[in-house]
Order: C-alpha cells, then sequence, then structure tokens
C-alpha cells in the first residue's frame, strides 16, 4: 500500500464549492511553494486567468491536442519538472491513451493527469464527452495511481497527497458544484478506504462525489427500515483497500458498488475481482449499463436513467440481503419508487 502525508498543509482547506475549482487552487498553492510543479493545460479555460497570471513561467497552454499536451508532459517530467496535466476525462482516456501508455505510464514518470468532466457529469454534452470506460482503461495500465475524491475538501488532500508520489497518478473530478460529505479535515492516505458510516448488515463501496451522496443517503433509507449499511469511500481505485474489502466481506452480507462508470472494469470490477481472490462474497454492481447514454437530462438525471441513484443502490443492498432470515426488508414502505 502506497501512504502518502501531506506536505506543508495549512491547518484547514480552502472551502471552494466543486472539486474542478478545489483542484485549481490547490495547484496553484503547490505550484507557489515548489517550482518544479507546472501546470499543463489544454485550453480548459480559466487556468489562464488563475495560474499563468501569477506563474507564467510555470505554464503552458498546449491547446485541444491532447495527444501532444501528454507527450510534453512526459518530456518535461523527464527533466525532473512535477507536470500537473488538465483536460477532459475522456480525452485523457481515449484520445490520448497511446501516449499515456507509452511514454508516461511504460516510464513511470511523475505525471499527474487530472481528468475533468468525468462520467457523465459532462451531461448534455452527450457521449462524445462522457468518459464511462476510464478508470478501467486507467487502472489497467502498469505503475498507474488512480483515484476520485468524493468533495472539495477531499480533493484538496488527494492533489497534495498525489503531488510527490512515484510514477503517473490519474485524478478523476467531475464538472459542477457538489455537497460536502466531510466537516473536518480528515486525513488522507493514498490506497485507504474511509469509513463514512459504520454498519454491520451489507456494506456499500462508493467512489466519487455523487456514487458517495447516493450511498450515505441510501445507507440512511435503509437504516429507517432497520438494516445498517457500512459505507466506505474508496477514494483510490489503484492501489485498492484490500483489507477494507475483506473485512467487508467478513463482517457484513455481502458488498455493493457505486460509481459514476460502466459496471464493466471500474470500481464494481475491481472489488469482484478482489473479493474473488481474498475472500469471495456476493458482490452488487451499481453502475452505468453496457450501453452509451444519448438521453438529455442533467447529471443526475442521466445517471438515474442509466442505473445509478440513491434508490438503485437501497435495492442493490435488498438483493444482497434477500436470503437472510435475520434482515427483515421493507425499505419500500412509505417511500417513492
Amino acid at each position: 500500500m502506497t501512504t502518502t502525508r501531506e506536505r506543508g498543509a495549512p491547518a484547514r482547506a480552502p472551502a471552494p464549492d466543486s472539486d474542478r475549482a478545489a483542484y485549481r487552487a490547490t495547484l496553484l498553492e503547490l505550484a507557489r511553494a515548489d517550482g518544479r510543479v507546472w501546470c499543463l493545460d489544454s485550453d480548459m479555460g480559466g487556468l489562464e486567468r488563475q495560474f499563468e497570471a501569477e506563474l507564467p513561467g510555470q505554464y503552458v497552454d498546449l491547446g485541444i491536442a491532447e495527444a501532444n499536451l501528454i507527450t510534453v508532459a512526459a518530456a518535461v517530467a523527464s527533466t525532473g519538472v512535477l507536470p500537473f496535466v488538465n483536460t477532459m476525462a475522456a480525452f485523457a482516456s481515449a484520445r490520448a491513451l497511446e501516449q499515456v501508455k507509452i511514454d508516461v505510464a511504460y516510464h513511470a514518470l511523475p505525471v499527474r493527469i487530472v481528468g475533468t468532466h468525468s462520467g457523465l457529469s459532462a451531461a448534455h454534452l452527450g457521449p462524445t464527452h462522457h468518459a464511462q470506460q476510464d478508470l478501467a482503461i486507467m487502472r489497467g495500465l502498469p505503475n498507474m495511481t488512480v483515484m476520485t475524491p468524493a468533495d472539495p475538501a477531499e480533493t484538496v488532500r488527494m492533489v497534495r497527497a498525489s503531488a510527490y508520489l512515484p510514477g503517473p497518478v490519474y485524478i478523476r473530478l467531475g464538472r459542477n458544484p457538489t455537497p460536502p460529505v466531510y466537516t473536518d479535515d480528515a486525513d488522507f492516505t493514498v490506497g485507504r478506504a474511509v469509513r463514512l458510516r459504520a454498519g454491520g448488515d451489507v456494506t456499500i463501496v462508493a467512489a466519487g462525489a455523487l456514487p458517495v451522496r447516493f450511498a450515505l443517503d441510501a445507507a440512511r433509507r435503509l437504516a429507517a427500515a432497520g438494516i445498517e449499511a457500512c459505507v466506505l469511500n474508496m477514494h483510490t481505485i489503484k492501489p485498492l483497500d484490500v483489507a477494507a474489502l475483506v473485512e467487508a466481506a467478513e463482517t457484513t452480507a455481502g458488498v455493493v458498488t457505486v460509481e459514476d462508470h460502466s459496471v464493466l472494469g471500474g470500481l464494481g470490477g475491481a472489488v469482484a475481482e478482489t473479493l474473488a481472490e481474498h475472500r469471495p462474497a456476493r458482490v452488487v454492481r451499481v453502475g452505468v449499463g453496457d450501453a452509451f447514454c444519448s438521453r438529455p437530462g442533467s447529471h443526475e438525471e442521466q445517471l438515474a436513467q442509466c442505473g445509478v441513484s440513491r434508490d438503485h443502490v437501497v435495492r442493490a443492498a435488498e438483493s444482497v440481503l434477500r436470503g437472510r432470515p435475520d434482515v427483515r426488508i421493507s425499505t419500500e414502505q412509505g417511500e417513492s419508487p
């Protein structure tokens, strides 16, 4: 397990309302303290006003040319620079995949790839901009660390922790403001899940802002019916917290995974693979089905259409518990469908 403590962190983190805003503020903070930290942009908008205006010598805009962006990042990283690459998750994981694989991962270079608009958060921009497969792609690359935060406060801790990790890192961010999950300045350890709620009936493992929120909302609804769900924020997809998953399999009836990603190869796949090898248990995956989402709607509306919502998590937990005589399932009483 890879563990990193925050370096030079202030007593209290900034509190922007989106993980993207939190990331940008933290990147600037890191770059002020360390001239090796560079911002490589792909015409994402805003970074030139926020970062370049203050630190022009540590900022390069490569334009909408993601393959070139990754190759340049690899080149400067080989000279001792710590580049943070800024692009959309769909483009980092698909359009520039060959460069990520060969130029960055193969050489284990310290390039931090920050993909925004992950999952279905690009919403109305449609399947061309949706990133349903990025976790599956990135976690399959040797040497790559893969992480996704639950809220802006965790984004701050994650970005700080990532800055000095060995090898490449992929950080998966959303687009719009999301509500806070944490109420304090919690510690952050790469590769170690965070237990957000204790429970002995079923375990819900979630990754990303909306999935974690859906998991917590589902746990509260289950608790109203007398079912206690443990909720784990699996912010690091690779390396995965094997010990936390084994404990969940041994102490609860099974595991539900929740993600803003395809059910194929992402968090659900990683959890199922791990438990199949270390401690076989029932796993139900809540994620985007094996289809593109071309229906209009907001981020949450599109996720619900594709099978990801609080109610989908509740039904998955019920599925895990069904067959256990000591648990009575009655969560639907008095609830809207």
